[in-house]
């Protein structure tokens, strides 16, 4: 058709494209779903748990977890030609009700009646029980009469020793009011009474309740409860001040324990020349009437010993000078900075010129420096120990003091600059400033 248009030179059509769909013909169109689009997975929530709220088949969610094994991807229940059980609305009873009440619940008939599975939840309490026999033999007191004790006792059956319910429910009217201790002092009594007494149930411990401590303990709490913000401050000020007592106490403890460490090597220093002098005349060793020139050399043995111990050098190969004047490893913090100040004070040089005579006084003076401070701490120790006897006897005997001779005091040690250099040690606070209460 179109050759014989093109012959009589007539206006040919638009020639269609040639298409897969043209030559095969077109499919059936796909069927578009008339329903409702799918809900869009909202902002926020992750992609695995939206898949979760539908299975392959798109279908809703389960209302509740199966136990078919198969997860979200349940099979779809199938219909069979038997008919389905029937459920019946069947009457049942409660074997903890003592009322004999029949209740109703859905069943199927084919099952076995059984009990009621919620009366194994139903646990009572044993309250013992007694006789009037009993009572008047065993359980009678002037505080708790025969009526008053049934009522108690027929209250812990009811509310399963439940004491503040009992104390609430507790008949005021016909009898006097009763607290929860008097409750539970009351009960207790009993019990024990009956068991050891009657032995009823051996098995059952036998409780002992002291009433007077709880009711210390409760008061007791009531008033933490009600503290005021001035007292919670003075508590937590009173804590602080005791820390640093205790504080000062294990200084003070430290402080002795050093001080008798320096005895202990003086005693030393003095029992070793008697045993290893063997040449001497027993009358010159038993006389006590020779001049002190030995017990002054025992004495500066002990000084020296009493100082720094400075390393020796001699025999560890080749070293320098100022290694010597380098100070040991167990001199303390303190007492470093204490022997700083002194030097400064006295206008010496922290590091002089190591020559041979300048580390030996050097390293001697500092020996000295320490052993200074160590009898200047025992001084102090001794001069507090001296002012609390005081205090204590004046407390102890009103109206007198005791009087210490001067002799013992030293308040003040001028050094070589003629400064006024003393050092009070304060222990548990000064003898003469109250202590914060």
């Amino acid at each position: 058709m179109g050759d014989v248009r093109d012959i009589m030179e007539l206006e040919r059509p638009a020639t269609p494209e040639v298409t897969r769909e043209s030559i095969l013909g077109e499919k059936n169109k796909k069927r578009t779903s008339t329903g409702s689009k799918l809900p869009k997975r909202p902002e926020g929530m992750h992609r695995e748990v939206y898949a979760l709220l539908y299975n392959d088949n798109k279908d809703a969610p389960p209302l509740f977890p199966s136990d078919t094994g198969n997860g979200y991807k349940q099979t779809k229940i199938k219909l069979g030609m038997r008919k389905p059980r029937k459920w019946k609305w069947m009457p049942f009873t409660n074997p903890a009700r003592m009322d004999s009440s029949t209740f109703y619940h859905w069943r199927r008939p084919s099952d076995e009646p059984k009990e009621y599975p919620f009366a194994k939840f139903n646990k009572k309490v044993d309250v013992p029980t007694y006789t009037d026999i009993e009572f008047n033999q065993h359980l009678r007191s002037d505080s708790w009469s025969k009526e008053e004790t049934d009522h108690l006792m027929d209250l812990a059956r009811r509310y399963d020793l439940r004491f503040i319910v009992m104390a609430d429910r507790f008949d005021s009217d016909k009898f006097s009011k009763r607290s929860v201790e008097d409750i539970k002092d009351r009960y207790y009594k009993i019990c024990g009474i009956l068991n050891k007494t009657l032995q009823i149930n051996g098995e059952r411990k036998i409780y002992m309740y002291d009433a007077d401590h709880e009711r210390r303990r409760k008061e007791q709490l009531k008033k933490l409860y009600e503290r005021k913000p001035e007292q919670m401050e003075e508590e937590q000020f009173l804590l602080g001040e005791l820390k640093k007592i205790e504080a000062r106490k294990k200084e003070r403890e430290r402080k002795t324990q050093d001080l008798q460490k320096l005895i202990s090597q003086a005693d030393s220093q003095n029992e070793t020349p008697r045993k290893t002098d063997k040449k001497l005349p027993k009358k010159k060793i038993a006389n006590p009437s020779r001049p002190s020139r030995i017990d002054t050399n025992q004495i500066l043995q002990a000084v020296e010993t009493a100082g720094i111990k400075f390393p020796d050098y001699k025999n560890s190969g080749v070293s320098l000078r100022s290694q010597r004047m380098k100070l040991p490893a167990n001199v303390g913090q303190k007492k470093s900075k204490g022997i700083e100040q002194m030097l400064q004070d006295m206008g010496l040089e922290l590091n002089p010129t190591p020559t041979e005579d300048i580390c030996q006084h050097f390293n001697e003076l500092r020996s000295d420096m320490v052993l200074l401070m160590e009898i200047k701490s025992a001084l102090g120790t001794c001069e507090f120990e001296l002012q609390s006897l005081r205090h204590q006897y004046e407390a102890l005997t009103p109206g007198k003091t005791l009087a210490i001779p001067p002799q013992l005091l030293s308040t003040t040690m001028e050094n070589e600059t003629g400064k006024i250099n003393s050092e009070i040690i304060d222990v548990v606070g000064s003898p003469g400033t109250p202590l914060n209460t």
